[in-house]
């Protein structure tokens, strides 16, 4: 009754009952209120090397099929395979590299992706259409773990792994070091005459070996590398020629706690006629493999006045008989060249996507006083505070005892006054 009353009720509104109930009438009578949902019309198999596309002619669900000429794959639209046309389905095979592919490599998977293009034609002469473009992305992801084979693999090549790792973990420092070279120095301040200890160092994550080096210094009274006035500490790609000076003892120290780290000694020194009493050290460090043999380039030498002569931190000593001449490998770095505009080359601008395997780094301000005197002056700098401390409260206490005592009179003077009045 309620189903009759409500087809009348529309068919009087709006003269039939198509508005009312656009599906079928017999899907309401018959429990279903919803059709049944049908398969995927686009099915993909990822295999080891090929991918699988079937696409249903009905792709869009309305029964009107689609052209397997219309279907393409793949930027380089590769065509389907040849199928009768009493198949419902449309196949692709194609390798995993091919069609314009694309390749995303993740932390854990390889992803190759694609997509499927419907571009439907005029069919003869006509120029209309009865169906709508589309394109519908496709992904296969293979996880990274594991082998492909049960072969051992032994690779004559850096890993891929090992290549990103040097890419995104490399990060140099230099910092200013106790005596000791346990702890880093937690005062900047320095005395004529001290040593400062610097260590250069890289961390490098989970790459492969690598051995650092100072390839030159330069300190000048502000941050800017190219100031003036300037002093070179180690130019030549690694000759210490502040140690070289007749009233230095500057040097790199052997052997090395690690490939990966370098310490060497600087005396503290001014600036003649500069009274900021400050310097900063900016140095170019750089790395190569850590199995690679030190040469001209790529070397740690030191003077030694006792012998008169250069000596590296390891390879052979043939190394450091350019730190003499002032001329070592490729020439152009020094800042005492008249030809050079600046010692410090510009920041290359790389392309690539990794990080550079040099850098430039400063430590500063090192604070440092010109005069021996001062060394008491900073030492005796507290005294008068304590002075005036001590007598501050001296003079509480002596007023604290005053009161104390006027009080105690008064109280005598009351008693006093009590008993004579009985």
């Amino acid at each position: 009754m309620e189903l009759s009353y409500g087809l009348f009720i529309c068919f009087l509104l709006w003269g039939g009952t198509e508005l009312c109930y656009p599906q079928p009438l017999w899907l309401l009578q018959g429990g279903a209120s919803r059709p049944t949902p049908s398969a995927p019309p686009v099915i993909v198999e990822c295999l080891e090397a090929q991918l699988l596309v079937t696409v249903s002619k009905d792709l869009f669900g309305t029964g009107k099929l689609v052209r397997p000429a219309d279907l393409t794959l793949g930027p380089k639209g590769c065509q389907p395979l040849v199928s009768a046309d009493t198949d419902d389905v449309v196949r692709f095979e194609v390798g995993l590299h091919e069609c314009g592919n694309s390749l995303q490599v993740t932390a854990d998977s390889l992803v190759y992706s694609t997509f499927l293009l419907h571009e439907p034609r005029p069919v003869g002469n006509l120029s209309i259409l009865r169906t709508n473009r589309a394109e519908v992305p496709i992904e296969c992801r293979y996880p990274r773990q594991g082998n492909v084979s049960s072969q051992v693999i032994l690779p004559t090549w850096v890993p891929f792994r090992t290549t990103v790792l040097s890419e995104e973990k490399l990060a140099f420092s230099l910092r200013l070091m106790e005596e000791n070279w346990s702890t880093e120095k937690r005062s900047p301040t320095f005395h004529l005459g001290d040593t400062a200890h610097l260590q250069a160092e890289i961390h490098t994550g989970s790459h492969v070996p690598l051995r650092l080096f100072v390839d030159r210094c330069v300190a000048t009274p502000t941050p800017d590398r190219n100031a003036s006035p300037y002093h070179t500490i180690v130019d030549f790609h690694g000759c210490l020629v502040d140690g070289r000076l007749a009233d230095a003892s500057s040097a790199f120290k052997a052997p090395r706690a690690r490939p990966d780290i370098l310490q060497f000694t600087v005396d503290v020194f001014s600036f003649v006629n500069d009274s900021r009493n400050v310097i900063y050290i900016t140095c170019h460090l750089k790395v190569t493999l850590a199995d690679q043999d030190p040469n001209q380039l790529n070397k740690a030498c030191s003077f030694s006045k006792t012998s008169n002569s250069w000596s590296p931190v390891e390879g052979s000593a043939d190394i450091c008989d350019c730190c003499n001449k002032g001329n070592c490998g490729i020439s152009g770095y020094s800042r005492r060249q008249p030809h050079v505009m600046s010692p410090w080359p510009k920041s290359t601008s790389r392309k690539r996507r990794h990080v550079t395997e040099e850098a430039d780094v400063t430590v500063g301000p090192l604070i440092f006083l010109r005069k021996a005197s001062d060394r008491d002056t900073e030492r005796w700098a507290s005294p008068p505070s304590s002075m005036a401390l001590g007598g501050s409260l001296a003079a509480l206490a002596s007023l604290m005892l005053a009161a104390i005592v006027l009080a105690v009179t008064r109280r005598g003077s009351v008693s006093h006054s009590v008993s004579a009045s009985q």
